[in-house]
This record gives C-alpha cells, structure tokens and sequence, in this order.
C-alpha cells in the first residue's frame, strides 16, 4: 500500500478534479492519495468523481484557505 501526495492549492475547476482522475488511474487497489485543494468548488467535484470511480474518500481537512482529501483506491473501481 503506497501513498501518494498530490499538492493542487492554487488550482481552479475544473482542473483539481480532473489530474486527481490522472492521479487515481495510476493507483492500484489499497493505496491512498492525499490531494490538497483551495479551490472551494472541490468539495463537490471531488467526492461526486469518486462516486464515480467507486473508490473512498474522506474529507481530512477543511479550514478557510484549505481542503483536504484522504482517497483510498478500491479494488476493481474504474475511471
């Protein structure tokens, strides 16, 4: 099981959803990503993408200023 971080502060939608898809797709099943955002819409975006992946997240962070996601890549999930 890796971990990987993915730094995305400064970026807007819908750029933080779609290089966390490019990130998730080179996971396999058991790894995390931890993707940290400024953008406020991707507190929408990102958990309705993993919907769609079917893999898990959990929001860890969420200041003023800062988001943050824990995803775990789920075993047979699709992008």
């Amino acid at each position: 099981m890796a971990m990987t971080k993915l730094d995305l502060t400064g970026l807007k939608c819908p750029l933080p959803v779609l290089k966390t898809r490019k990130a998730l797709k080179a996971l396999i099943a058991g790894d995390r990503l931890e993707v940290h955002c400024t953008d406020p819409l991707s507190v929408i975006d990102i958990p309705n993408l993993i919907r769609e992946t079917g893999d898990r997240v959990e929001i860890i962070e969420r200041a003023e200023q800062r988001i943050v996601f824990m995803i775990e890549k789920a075993d047979g999930a699709s992008a």
